[in-house]
């Protein structure tokens, strides 16, 4: 669809959001290629950063991810260094994450790269268009909790 187009009124919002985050998700996924990590790498370093200490339970969570795939995940930041793993205090079964110097380097330096591409993604619609978006979504996002 032409992206002047005006949307129909009968199209399913469900699917135009799963259709825009795949392909947002294709673009930024290849502008963090050149930083090392994919866009689940990416969101898992900001969430930890974000909450130092958060659990693995939650970041599967936050990225819509199996528990399982998650710590599959962590454990490849793991190894490359970008984060640490440590038991939680109070829960002997759970396991905390934080970012180390490496991976706070590291996703300082795909943030912009990020930035870059939801800027050049958005550029046309007016603030007050992209605030109405951004609110929906946070709408959204938090009617799942």
């Amino acid at each position: 669809m032409p992206q002047n187009e005006p949307v129909e009124d009968d199209r399913c919002s469900t699917f135009l959001v799963r259709h825009a985050w795949m392909s947002m998700r294709a673009v930024v996924g290849e502008a963090l290629a050149e930083h090392g990590i994919s866009v689940a790498q990416y969101a898992s370093l900001w969430i930890i950063d974000e909450a130092p200490g958060v659990s693995v339970a939650e970041i599967a969570r936050m990225v819509a991810s199996a528990r399982q795939s998650a710590n599959e995940m962590l454990g490849g930041l793991e190894r490359m260094g970008l984060i640490e793993r440590r038991p939680h205090p109070t829960d002997r079964r759970a396991q905390q994450a934080f970012l180390t110097a490496a991976g706070r380097e590291r996703l300082a330096g795909a943030m912009p790269v990020v930035r870059a591409v939801e800027e050049q993604l958005s550029a046309g619609f007016s603030p007050e268009e992209l605030a109405v978006v951004q609110r929906w979504l946070s709408r959204m996002a938090a009617a799942s909790d």
